[in-house]
């Protein structure tokens, strides 16, 4: 018998990104109770959490079939054996929340066979909404959004950070490129889905619960969404990393690529 449908799932996400958004928002400038993870991989807060808490037990009871991926959960070995799951990072810039920024996300993503059918980036401290679902486009609070058609580096804009823009990345000549930068790697990718920046790129490994749903939002944008080394994404893999990534308009993705 065949699963939900990508629209289906796409409702699902929505509604709850909206509930992890009033979460959030209950701890947002309030001084939450925040500490280091265990493994040094960054700060956590209780809000981050109680979204995952919120997340997990939502979702997986709509979906008992799927399997459940998150950067707050302790990962399972059967999880690679999956066949559909959900990727959800509570809080994408917890540095960002911590600090009272507006810009941090909930990045929320339906991953089937290894490729994302449906993806929601909330940013609820803005009230901005970004979700796509698979063949049906892109939207930024139920209004199409696509990305920019920059056929040449010159004047794009890309949201990269300044160590990516070292000459060891670019053997063929450090693209000429207006550089900007968001805390929030989903909100990054939402922003060039959008057509607001031309393209983002990082060179780090990235875990798939940042990347995942911006994957599905920016491919149904226009963007054209790889890897570093310019080879289509793939998620649910043992270690949920992605080797970088590489996100923007067609052309300029391809210009890019030739000084990679």
């Amino acid at each position: 018998m065949p699963g939900p449908e990508p629209a289906d799932d796409l409702a699902l996400l929505t509604e709850a990104a909206r509930e992890a958004g009033r979460i959030a928002m209950r701890h947002f400038r309030r001084d939450p109770r925040t500490w280091e993870k265990a493994d040094g991989t960054g700060p956590v807060t209780e809000a981050d959490l109680d979204v995952d808490a919120m997340l997990r037990d939502t979702l997986t009871a709509a979906r008992p079939e799927y399997g459940w991926l998150s950067e707050e959960t302790a990962d399972t070995p059967d999880r690679p054996d999956r066949d559909t799951l959900f990727i959800c990072d509570p809080i994408d810039g917890t540095r960002a929340f911590i600090d009272g920024q507006s810009a941090f996300a909930h990045a929320l993503c339906v991953v089937r066979k290894g490729a994302p059918v449906a993806g929601v980036i909330y940013l609820p401290a803005q009230d901005r909404l970004y979700a796509a679902a698979l063949g049906r486009g892109a939207t930024l609070n139920g209004e199409p959004v696509h990305a920019t058609d920059a056929a040449a580096e010159g004047p794009a804009s890309l949201l990269i950070t300044k160590p990516a823009l070292a000459a060891r990345h670019w053997p063929g000549g450090v693209p000429d490129i207006d550089r900007h930068y968001r805390p929030s790697l989903a909100y990054r990718i939402a922003l060039v889905a959008e057509g607001r920046f031309d393209g983002m790129v990082t060179f780090r490994a990235t875990w798939e619960w940042d990347a995942a749903a911006g994957a599905i939002i920016a491919s149904e944008a226009g963007a054209k969404v790889t890897d570093a080394q310019g080879r289509a994404l793939q998620f649910n893999r043992p270690m949920p990393q992605v080797s970088g990534m590489i996100i923007a308009a067609p052309a300029l993705h391809g210009a890019l690529m030739a000084r990679r």
